[in-house]
């Protein structure tokens, strides 16, 4: 293996880069991830130092090498029905009282299973009504294109409830044995994008709900709270906002008023 060394410049540098790209901050105790995560892409163009590749992403010359730096450095690490308490809490107490029409924005989805948790959810409360979609994006191409697959090791199901596993996953077959694919229906309610939080959103929105978990716990404060304040405009004046249970919005201002610890309402 490569033993490439990364100077303490470097991470330096590598650490404003995500900064200033994706506002997460890399603590000093992220050296040795960033090693692991990029070492191969200078393997791979043959680069000798970590300066080099540095150069390589930021010189404007190869947007897909960049692209892929961004995915690298982001933490997508998520499973089905993570945090149960919030998925019991929108079914039982929010979805009931929407009106027809139902909107939920998936802002940090990884490699899927939250919106494809939060779309079983729904499809329960809901059932097979024209009425509601999800929204899910994140700021890594790599994981939008997984997500959109809908196409999941079975390991990876342990957490599904028995019901839902059966009635919104296909098991896989011949080359997919050893997978599950969620059902045609329910991928067809997600519309999903690449969206960089820490930029100003797109023409998206209003929505009635909005998860953004295990994301702000990467970003400082005066970062949170422009997120924040970008999130909140598109979120309906009596909607909801979904974080994780290690998050709060503790230190930062606005209309949103924590109801339970994680969840918050507008207004």
């Amino acid at each position: 293996m490569d033993q490439t060394l990364l100077t303490e410049r470097e991470f330096k540098q590598f650490q404003a880069f995500i900064y200033d790209q994706a506002g997460i901050h890399l603590s000093d105790a992220k050296k040795a991830l960033v090693w692991g995560r990029l070492n191969r892409r200078l393997q791979y163009h043959g680069l000798s130092t970590f300066q080099d590749y540095f150069e390589l992403i930021t010189g404007g010359h190869d947007p897909e090498e960049w692209q892929l730096a961004i995915d690298l450095l982001t933490t997508n690490e998520t499973f089905f029905f993570r945090e149960e308490a919030h998925f019991q809490y929108l079914a039982g107490q929010i979805i009931q009282a929407r009106p027809a029409r139902f909107s939920l924005w998936c802002a940090a989805c990884s490699t899927g299973e939250e919106p494809y948790s939060l779309a079983m959810t729904l499809s329960e409360s809901l059932g097979g009504t024209a009425g509601w979609f999800i929204l899910a994006s994140d700021i890594s191409a790599r994981v939008v294109e997984t997500a959109q697959t809908g196409l999941y090791p079975l390991e990876r199901s342990h957490n599904i409830p028995k019901p839902y596993l059966k009635k919104y996953c296909l098991k896989g077959v011949d080359e997919y044995a050893g997978h599950f694919l969620v059902a045609r229906p329910l991928r067809d309610r997600i519309r999903f994008t690449l969206i960089n939080l820490n930029q100003t959103l797109p023409d998206i929105g209003p929505f009635d709900v909005i998860f953004l978990r295990n994301v702000l716990i990467y970003f400082d404060l005066p970062t949170r709270q422009a997120v924040i304040q970008r999130v909140t405009r598109v979120l309906k004046p009596g909607g909801f906002l979904f974080v994780s249970h290690s998050e709060s919005l503790a230190g930062i201002t606005g209309p949103l008023k924590m109801i339970k610890p994680s969840i918050y309402r507008h207004g």
